[in-house]
């Protein structure tokens, strides 16, 4: 006697007697329920818990500066490793101006669910101190993700065509009023125009500020010869001081930079104090997303920053890749703001 269901020997006796596009129909219609089920019950799963389902759709990530800076190009590496471990895009959209203050009023304005973010520089944390007023509270209408690469020091670099081929000759040039030496930097309150001024205030010198709409602008102005002088971030500005496009003077490290090792860092050259001067580039969502999505969306981020291959770009860009936590994140930002606070004010510039 078979064993056979009788709705199954049903099936089996009579789909042979039907005409192949109806046993086609029956098939398609079978798959179409099944894809329905599956889309219900990952719907209903990202209604219930939304960390877990996490992202279920595409992402936006707003670097506040313009393409070609560090942020722009670590954000890009982050945003590649991202979509590919989870299959959704995650999508790097630059809103440059007020040196990141647009870009992060978007985010600090947009809905808290996790899927805008904002990766941005160290001048997070130094806006406060350099702008009267701002269109968010950085401590208060963000919540930190991750820290996820750091910038140990920066590079000292000059236009060829300036005659200072050391930073002893390059003071000597900016303490010649005919000399009118420049410098450029992304903008007011950018943490290169930070690390600038901490230069005048330790060499008693004088440079015209020429502040640029974004990292690249500025380096491109100094490229030109457009300004003579710009502290640079490595990730930016590396290809072109190895390739002669702009002249590196030192380092503002506590070691000499690896890629550079003939760079003499800033105290070698006779300039000590600026060894704490360092940037990192960070990931921010909007206040009040739901605890669960930032942890699920820190696990990704980690996972992306600890595979060889992202570990190796970041490297090879210049950065340290770090990946932590917000309960570490958030109180270093905390803390920067108020280091920054006491730089700004022993350098006695005055918000703008």
């Amino acid at each position: 006697m078979s064993t056979t269901p009788r709705g199954r020997q049903f099936f089996l006796r009579d789909a042979g007697r039907l005409p192949a596009f109806a046993v086609w129909r029956v098939a398609a219609a079978a798959t179409l329920a099944l894809f329905a089920a599956l889309a219900g019950a990952t719907a209903a799963l990202a209604q219930s818990d939304p960390a877990q389902a996490y992202p279920a759709k595409s992402v936006r990530i707003v670097v506040p500066f313009s393409a070609g800076g560090a942020p722009d190009v670590i954000g890009r590496v982050i945003a590649q490793g991202l979509s590919e471990l989870t299959g959704q895009s995650f999508v790097v959209e630059n809103r440059p101006g007020a040196d990141g203050m647009v870009g992060a009023q978007a985010v600090a304005q947009a809905t808290p669910d996790g899927y805008t973010l904002l990766v941005t520089s160290s001048s997070f944390a130094i806006n406060p101190s350099f702008h009267k007023s701002l269109p968010f509270n950085v401590l208060t209408d963000f919540e930190p993700v991750s820290n996820i690469a750091a910038i140990e020091a920066y590079i000292l670099g000059v236009n060829p065509g300036l005659s200072a081929r050391t930073v002893a000759e390059l003071v000597a040039l900016t303490r010649d009023s005919a000399a009118k030496i420049s410098f450029g930097s992304p903008g007011v309150g950018n943490s290169i125009h930070l690390v600038t001024e901490l230069f005048k205030t330790l060499t008693k010198t004088q440079m015209v500020h020429v502040p640029y709409r974004g990292a690249g602008q500025a380096l491109t102005g100094l490229i030109a010869g457009d300004v003579q002088v710009m502290f640079l971030t490595p990730p930016s500005s590396l290809a072109y001081v190895e390739g002669g496009q702009v002249r590196g003077l030192a380092y503002t490290g506590a070691q000499r930079f690896a890629r550079l090792p003939n760079l003499p860092t800033m105290a070698e050259a006779g300039v000590p104090g600026m060894e704490d001067m360092s940037s990192w580039t960070g990931m921010f969502a909007p206040a009040k997303t739901p605890p669960g999505v930032l942890a699920r969306l820190h696990q990704h981020v980690a996972k992306v920053i600890t595979t060889p291959a992202t570990r190796e770009r970041l490297i090879q860009i210049g950065v340290i890749p770090v990946g932590n936590g917000p309960a570490e994140f958030k109180p270093f930002v905390a803390a920067q703001v108020s280091k920054i606070a006491a730089i700004v004010k022993a350098a006695g510039i005055e918000p703008q």
